[in-house]
């Protein structure tokens, strides 16, 4: 559930500091007839979010279990690339963020009202569908046959919200760049388990090889069903019975990525003038 509460909460204060940010520049240039359409785009990207979730869900449940496996594998996959980039993204561009969008609004506001509503769609959209894949990767790979992992997501989300109201308010204060350089690292070992799930997941749709071929087992130490086996599932998406490729695709996305995003930016050294003679 943690997990998800966290895909939640990190995917939906992006979307809301977006939002923040287009609605108070609005506010401040004294724009506030353009904020319609922001809101009209915005409710478009979240519509097109939702019913993304709903087509992978519902769509998924009308084929064959081999396929349901292959197309939750491939799924998994891809939002784990998508999602390792939007961290990455994020941490090289968030002191930017604010201009940037200021410059689009302002290009938008020049070209009419359809613009704005595209603009508030692409800027919401894009985290909006990108959360709905790594949702629906991450509660597949972590399904218990419990609601939990979608209430997890639900309060992430509504955690986001909240936050993005105090912001916009001016009532909180913190430190973003730790704060998304914090979960985002947090994020990487949620996106490794899902990324080893699904590899799990094409080999059991018989697209890779190595199904019986287990790395260890250790069932009777940590069972599924117990309570600190099902923490672990829920926050690590972790089995005590992964196959060798499962392990290996863990550890070989884990450490560099982690080492590469938590690695200090490095500035740039002005090179000195000299004096010439």
């Amino acid at each position: 559930m943690f997990s998800n509460y966290l895909i939640g909460l990190r995917e939906g204060l992006e979307a809301s500091l977006v939002v923040c940010i287009l609605i108070a520049y609005l506010v401040k240039t004294d724009r506030r007839d353009a904020l319609k359409p922001i809101w009209a785009g915005i409710a478009v990207a979240i519509a097109l979010a939702f019913g993304f979730g709903c087509a992978l869900e519902f769509g998924s449940q009308e084929l064959t279990f081999q396929a349901q496996e292959a197309l939750g594998g491939s799924l998994s996959i891809l939002a784990v690339g998508l999602v390792t980039w939007m961290v990455f993204w994020m941490r090289r561009t968030a002191r930017h963020l604010k201009s940037e969008l200021h410059g689009r609004l302002d290009a938008a506001l020049a070209m009419g009202t359809g613009a704005l509503v595209a603009t508030a769609f692409l800027a919401v959209g894009r985290e909006g569908l990108e959360t709905a894949l790594f949702v629906w990767a991450s509660v597949h790979a972590a399904s218990d046959g419990t609601p939990r992992p979608l209430l997890g997501v639900a309060l992430g989300l509504l955690t986001a919200v909240l936050l993005g109201w105090l912001f916009y308010r001016g009532a909180l204060r913190i430190n973003l760049a730790k704060f998304f350089t914090w979960t985002g690292g947090m994020l990487v070992v949620v996106a490794a388990g899902v990324l080893a799930y699904g590899f799990h997941d094409l080999q059991e749709a018989d697209f890779l090889p190595g199904l019986t071929d287990k790395a260890f087992d250790i069932s009777g130490t940590i069972p599924p069903d117990s309570w600190y086996g099902t923490l672990l599932k829920g926050v690590f998406n972790f089995q005590p019975d992964p196959t060798t490729l499962q392990v290996a695709v863990w550890l070989l996305y884990l450490i560099p990525t982690l080492a590469l995003f938590l690695a200090p930016t490095r500035t740039p050294t002005p090179t000195p003038v000299r004096d010439k003679v």
